[in-house]
C-alpha cells in the first residue's frame, strides 16, 4: 500500500500482571479483556497478551446470546493470530529480524485489498457485535471491500449491534465518522442495514420532506476535508447534525399539543436526546454543546441593535454559525442569512454598524401625542 504504520500494537506471551511488574508506570485496564497500559515518555504503548482458543478456567465466558463478555484466556503466538478479527489485523513484525509473520493470510488480503473475517463470520460477529463497525471502518478508511463471506451475514445479524453497551458504542462511532472517509462510512451503514438501529429517529426521518440526506451528507464531507486538513473535529457537532431534524420533528409535535416555542424547543431537545442515548450514550460535556449549537440557529435572524454583536461574542458562535453554513447549503436555511453572517464577521466595526442599519429600511416615524396640558386648579380660597 505504500504507507507508513500510523503505530504498532505489542503482542507478548508475558501475562498482563507480569508486564505491569517489570514496568512502574504500567496499569492493567479492560475487564472484558485486559491489557497493560505503559507510559513512555508522553506517549502510552498498549501491551496484549497472546490470546488462545479454549479456556482453562472462567477467563474466557459468553452471555446467552454468544457475547464474550470475558476474554482472557491466554495462548501462543499461533493462537492469538487466529483469535483475531480480520486477516489484515493477524498480521506481526518481528523486531529481530524485521520480518513479517503471516498464519491467517493477511498480506495476501491486503494486497488484494480484501478485508476477511477470520473463522466463521456468524460466531464472530456474535462474539462481538462491534465487529460490524470496525469492518465497515476499515472498508471505509483503507478503500478495501468486504469479502462475499464477510459481509453475507449482515441482513441477519444487523440488529445485535444493539446488544452493545451504549457507551461503548460511542468510542465505536466516534471513531467511524472521524476515520477521513465518513461519506463511505455512512453509505455502508445505510448499506448493511446498521444506521437504523444506531440513530433509528434519524432513520425514520429519511424519507421525509426534511432534507435529512442532504444535510448529513455536506456535514460528513466537511468532517473529511476538516480531517485531512488536521484541523480539529468534535463529536458534539456530529450528533447535533444526526439529531437536528428528529428535535425539529418532536418540537413541532409538542407545540401542537399547546405549548410555547421555546419551551417546546427545550423540552425536544431533552427528549431526542434522552432517547438516543439508549443506544449511543452521549457524555454530557457534549450534549451541552448540542444543545447551545441547535439553541444559537433561533438567534441568527435577530441581528438588530446589538443582537448582532452579542451574538458574535458567544463562545459557541464559531460552531453554531459552521451548523448554519452547512444548514443553508441544505437548503434549510436561507443562504442570503447565511453570506450576511459570513460578511459581518470579517467586517470591521463601522462595517458592521452599517450592515445592522441597512437591515432596517427608514420608516415614517409616529408623532408623538401632546398630552393636554393640565388645567391647574387655585387653591385661593
Amino acid at each position: 500500500m505504500h504507507k507508513a504504520p500510523k503505530d504498532f500494537d505489542v503482542a507478548t506471551d508475558a501475562t498482563p500482571n507480569q508486564v505491569k511488574n517489570l514496568f512502574r508506570n504500567g496499569r492493567i485496564i479492560g475487564r472484558r479483556f485486559k491489557l497493560v497500559h505503559i507510559l513512555f515518555h508522553r506517549e502510552i504503548i498498549e501491551v496484549a497478551t497472546f490470546r488462545g482458543h479454549v479456556a482453562v478456567d472462567e477467563s474466557q465466558q459468553t452471555n446467552e446470546r454468544g457475547m464474550l463478555v470475558r476474554d482472557n484466556a491466554y495462548g501462543s503466538l499461533d493462537e492469538d493470530a487466529w483469535r483475531r478479527d480480520f486477516t489484515i489485523n493477524s498480521l506481526y513484525y518481528n523486531i529481530n529480524d524485521s520480518t513479517i509473520i503471516d498464519f491467517t493470510g493477511g498480506v495476501k488480503d491486503v494486497e488484494e485489498k480484501l478485508i476477511r473475517m477470520i473463522g466463521d463470520p456468524v460466531k464472530r460477529y456474535q462474539e462481538d457485535p462491534v465487529r460490524m463497525l470496525r469492518a465497515i471502518r476499515f472498508s471505509a478508511k483503507l478503500n478495501f471491500k468486504l469479502a462475499p463471506e464477510t459481509e453475507a451475514p449482515f441482513p441477519e445479524i444487523s440488529h445485535l449491534i444493539t446488544h452493545v453497551s451504549n457507551s461503548r458504542l460511542f468510542d465505536e462511532i466516534t471513531k467511524l465518522y472521524q476515520c477521513g472517509n465518513a461519506e463511505m462510512v455512512q453509505k455502508l451503514l445505510m448499506q448493511y442495514g446498521l444506521f437504523q438501529y444506531l440513530c433509528p429517529q434519524t432513520n425514520a426521518l429519511l424519507n421525509s420532506t426534511y432534507p435529512v440526506n442532504a444535510l448529513l451528507a455536506i456535514a460528513l464531507e466537511n468532517t473529511d476535508t476538516r480531517i485531512r486538513e488536521d484541523k480539529p473535529v468534535t463529536p458534539a457537532f456530529l450528533f447535533a447534525v444526526l439529531l437536528w431534524f428528529p428535535m425539529i420533528e418532536c418540537a413541532k409535535e409538542l407545540q401542537q399539543t399547546g405549548i410555547d416555542p421555546l419551551p417546546s424547543i427545550e423540552k425536544a431537545m431533552s427528549l431526542v436526546i434522552a432517547e438516543q442515548n439508549k443506544i449511543i450514550s452521549i457524555p454530557k460535556r457534549y450534549t451541552q454543546i448540542i444543545r447551545e449549537i441547535w439553541l444559537l440557529q433561533y438567534r441568527f435572524s435577530k441581528r438588530l441593535g446589538g443582537r448582532a454583536f452579542n451574538l458574535l461574542q458567544h463562545p459557541r458562535f464559531r460552531a453554531a454559525y459552521d451548523f448554519m453554513a452547512l444548514r443553508a447549503l441544505a437548503s434549510d436555511e436561507s443562504m442570503e442569512l447565511a453570506q450576511w453572517w459570513t460578511a459581518f464577521q470579517d467586517a470591521d466595526e463601522a462595517e458592521q454598524a452599517d450592515m445592522i442599519t441597512q437591515l432596517t429600511p427608514d420608516a415614517p416615524k409616529r408623532k408623538r401625542r401632546r398630552k393636554p396640558k393640565s388645567k391647574k386648579t387655585s387653591d385661593a380660597q
